[in-house]
Parts: structure tokens; C-alpha cells; sequence
């Protein structure tokens, strides 16, 4: 038996490692004692947030073609098994946010440690991505894997803010 997704699946994965991301950097914010760091954590809260919502709204902009691509599932097992794709990678939420972060203990690290959690997701998309036949809308898991990169960006932008802050601080 071989295993195949469509853009929907996909789509519903990635929305599910946003909401996976939301709960972490919440979790880790309510962890610490630094407000500086509990603040930057908010924020990647909500910046995952965002991603979140922008990916639904991806998910329904998907062709009727790519909707048809979808498997009978009476047993909603599909479901069940996608959920827990999406919720081995990435932000495990049986992991403990705060231990998972002990060892970064400034604003840095905690951008770093973000920057690569987006990295390991593009990974996983890509990786994903192969089993997504192109008439299921496999070019729509290259919008997520480009917004990821988007993602990337953003935390990097953020991340060189805070050197020229310090910098020009000195």
C-alpha cells in the first residue's frame, strides 16, 4: 500500500504545527521569569498565529480539482493519522516547552532555536511534498514551504535588529 496526501492534508498539517507552535512558545513564555524573553516568546506566539491563519486561508483557496483528490475516509482515520504527523515534528506538545529551552537563555538564542524549529519544517515539508501527487496539489505544498522560508526571514530580520540594537548600545 502506498501512501499518498493531497493539498488539503498538507494544508491541515501545517495548521496543526502552527497551532503546535502557538501552545509552545506560549507554554515557554508562561516558564520564565525574564520579561524580556517572555515578551520575545509572545511574539513568536503570535507570529505563529498568523501562520496559522494564513495557511487556512491557503488550504481554502484550493482548486475543486485538488478537492476531489480526497480518500474516502468513513473512520476518519486519515485525520487521525495526520494529527500525528503533524505532531511529531517540529513542536512535540508531550514535550516540555521550558526544558526544551534551558540552555537558551537569551533573546538570541531563543531566535536561533526558532530559526531552526523553520528550517526543520521545511524540511519536513519537503519531505512531504513527495508523497503529494501533482494532480493533488503538490505545487500548493511549495506555497507552505516558501512561507516557511518567508519565515525564516523574518526571525533572521529580527534577530539582526536585536546585534545593531546592542551595537549601536555600546
Amino acid at each position: 500500500m502506498s501512501i499518498s496526501f493531497n493539498a488539503i492534508e498538507v494544508f491541515e498539517i501545517a495548521e496543526r504545527m502552527e497551532r503546535n507552535s502557538v501552545n509552545f512558545y506560549r507554554k515557554a513564555a508562561e516558564a520564565l521569569i525574564d520579561e524580556n524573553l517572555c515578551a520575545i516568546l509572545l511574539s513568536l506566539s503570535e507570529f505563529e498565529k498568523d501562520h496559522e491563519k494564513s495557511y487556512a486561508n491557503m488550504r481554502q483557496q484550493i482548486s475543486a480539482k485538488e478537492w476531489d483528490m480526497i480518500t474516502f475516509d468513513p473512520e476518519n482515520e486519515m485525520a487521525l493519522y495526520l494529527q500525528k504527523i503533524a505532531d511529531s515534528h517540529v513542536f512535540d506538545p508531550k514535550k516540555d516547552p521550558a526544558e526544551q529551552l534551558k540552555d537558551k537563555g537569551t533573546i538570541e538564542d531563543i531566535l536561533n532555536y526558532a530559526i531552526e524549529s523553520e528550517k526543520d519544517s521545511i524540511i519536513f515539508y519537503l519531505g512531504l511534498k513527495n508523497y503529494v501527487p501533482a494532480t493533488a496539489g503538490k505545487n500548493k505544498v511549495d506555497e507552505i514551504i516558501n512561507e516557511e522560508m518567508g519565515h525564516i526571514t523574518e526571525l533572521n530580520l529580527r534577530l539582526s535588529a536585536l546585534k545593531y540594537i546592542e551595537r549601536i548600545s555600546i
